[in-house]
């Protein structure tokens, strides 16, 4: 046990000080969406040495939504994805949970169970679910400044990455975007998350802010080298794994609904052997194999 928990240390200690290196790199750092361990698992198998526990996949999942989310689900399901696999966990905190006091919690508890960085935003606490709409409320600079500054001393391991994010450019101004970005940078947030929408604010961030800039996106719809030069290192994909698994689920449920069998799908389910290599069962086996199946 003291072997593993050492491992797994040395694992969470490496992630963060990598994931530190490479945002003060010219390159686009991208992170899937990694909603359990499973998720976490397949994605470093592919080659990703970081992933994105979202909010706002986390509520579809829960079938509620990100502003009903409570500190201590976000925390247990990073646990589980953090101690079963060796990916970087980037973790959507939403507003922080309430005041600096309870961001101040949040990001002791996400730090002790490992998590590589959060992500913090500046819309109202609590959050509401009429954000998935598009009907966002801004707190003030000065509100979420002092939740940068707290978070950023209450983590104890410096390495520990604080992202803050403004949904400003979309609900104010490119002005107030880039004004809210230069105040959280200089409160102590290691990366700013803001969100452009065309080649001009694109431009307008580039002219204005340094990077580590973040953003969320799914590959593909900024040119790379575009990004590079407006100060962008970060990409975070929170919702194409799980449009994909649903689109899966629904596929399945509607083949055995409408012809009672799961024939037509005889190719999809020859992944299922794959699962127990996924999950990281043969250690499992090993360990029967020295105990109980010996």
């Amino acid at each position: 046990m003291c072997h593993n928990m050492e491992r797994m240390n040395g694992q969470i200690t490496a992630n963060r000080q990598f994931f530190k290196d490479s945002v003060a790199e010219e390159q686009i750092i991208y992170a899937p969406l990694c909603l359990n361990p499973l998720m976490a698992r397949i994605a470093t198998e592919v080659g990703f040495k970081y992933g994105y526990l979202s909010g706002g996949a986390l509520g579809f999942e829960l079938a509620i939504s990100e502003a009903l989310l409570t500190v201590n689900e976000i925390r247990e399901y990073a646990r589980q994805i953090i101690s079963r696999s060796k990916i970087g966990l980037i973790v959507d905190i939403g507003v922080g949970f309430g005041d600096p006091v309870h961001t101040w919690r949040a990001i002791r508890e996400l730090e002790a169970v490992g998590a590589t960085a959060v992500e913090i935003e500046d819309q109202v606490a609590p959050k509401r679910v009429h954000h998935h709409k598009g009907v966002e409320h801004l707190v003030s600079s000065q509100e979420m400044v002092e939740k940068i500054k707290e978070a950023v001393s209450a983590r104890e391991d410096r390495t520990f990455q604080i992202i803050a994010r403004t949904s400003a450019i979309s609900n104010e101004s490119m002005e107030s975007a880039l004004s809210r970005a230069k105040e959280y940078r200089e409160a102590g947030a290691d990366v700013i998350l803001l969100q452009p929408r065309d080649e001009q604010e694109l431009e307008a961030i580039r002219s204005h802010l340094e990077p580590p800039l973040a953003l969320i996106s799914a590959p593909g719809r900024w040119p790379e080298e575009t990004l590079l030069e407006s100060g962008f290192r970060l990409m975070f994909d929170p919702f194409t794994a799980q449009v994909a698994s649903v689109q899966a689920v629904k596929t399945v449920f509607e083949t055995v609904s409408r012809h009672g069998s799961l024939a037509e799908l005889d190719s999809m389910m020859s992944e299922y052997r794959k699962l127990q290599i996924y999950a990281g069962l043969e250690s499992l086996y090993e360990l029967e194999g020295r105990t109980t199946e010996k």
